[in-house]
């Protein structure tokens, strides 16, 4: 039997080639910057130091950690300070693995603000080039409805133009709401999901249709869904053939990007390497990349396999 060390295994997780299906570019605003973008643009922030910033990072429910991401979203105003943040995390993503990105960004956010949608896109758009021609990683984005001005006629003129469509649901929400996402929505992903457990008829369609799910381990602990890792069903969803990925969702308030997720949830729920592979490999079925693209991936991710099991075995 080989004993793996703690470093041998975040060394695993962090190589491990990836897709990152459920990030908000706007969550991967680290304390350190949100001061910067503040002293560059003339913001006053409710916070005297990076420590207090940090410190507030305790939440009782989803709505705590918003009020928090709405104030930290104030000091990005200029195309050049959404190309830093998408750059910022392209950089932290490419040291943990991640291949591949399909970025969320929170347009009404800023849009509320008086900033322009195309200041927002344009500053983002820059970054993705640049990390897929310096950091070889390919991307996409998503473009977010804030949930209480959220319609069934928004997604439904989406899908028209040609759009795919993706939702969370079954997070702090019951499994009707992965229902209604599939059923009124026509979603093609359910973002979060792990309440799916709770219904075994929903369970069951999704493994038929292989909808994924793209979970956030820690995300999760830090709002309360379960109150430790190991009380989460991350292992129980691969158990049942869930399409199941593993993603960091608001990585500079949830405590870590990718790799940091699955490093962890490996570490408290004994996940073997297979399975950590297997979400790897789900990573790229999930995502929206052509069949082409998805076979280069994993190809790329078997090599890796391959010479990681010869290295165990050496």
């Amino acid at each position: 039997m080989t004993h793996t060390s703690a470093g041998e295994a975040a060394d695993f997780a962090r190589k491990l080639p990836k897709a990152e299906l459920h990030l908000h570019v706007e969550g991967s605003l680290e304390p350190e910057m949100m001061f910067e973008l503040a002293r560059r643009n003339g913001v006053t922030l409710p916070y005297a130091s990076v420590e207090d910033v940090r410190r507030a990072y305790v939440f009782s429910d989803l709505q705590s950690f918003l009020d928090i991401y709405y104030a930290g979203c104030r000091v990005l105003m200029k195309e050049q300070d959404f190309y830093d943040l998408t750059w910022a995390y392209l950089t932290r993503a490419a040291a943990q693995g991640v291949r591949h990105a399909e970025i969320f960004f929170d347009a009404q956010t800023h849009t509320d603000r008086g900033v322009a949608f195309e200041t927002v896109v344009s500053g983002i758009y820059r970054a993705l080039e640049d990390g897929r021609t310096r950091l070889s990683i390919t991307s996409g984005l998503i473009l977010c409805f804030l949930r209480h001005l959220k319609f069934k006629d928004v997604y439904h003129r989406a899908r028209e133009a040609g759009l795919l469509a993706v939702a969370h649901a079954g997070e702090e929400g019951p499994p009707e709401y992965v229902w209604e996402a599939l059923d009124v929505l026509k979603v093609r992903r359910i973002d979060h999901g792990v309440r799916c457990v709770e219904d075994e008829r929903l369970v069951g369609r999704l493994v038929e249709e292989q909808i994924p799910l793209t979970v956030c381990p820690l995300s999760n602990v830090k709002l309360r869904v379960f109150p430790n890792l190991k009380s989460h069903n991350l292992k129980q969803l691969l158990d049942c053939s869930l399409l199941v990925t593993v993603n960091s969702d608001d990585p500079a308030y949830f405590g870590g990007y990718v790799a940091d997720n699955l490093q962890a949830s490996a570490a408290a729920l004994d996940l073997s390497r297979e399975q950590q592979l297997q979400l790897a490999r789900n990573s790229f079925v999930a995502s929206f990349l052509s069949d082409e693209s998805k076979r280069a991936y994993l190809q790329e991710l078997d090599r890796f396999a391959a010479q990681a099991s010869l290295k165990t075995i050496s």
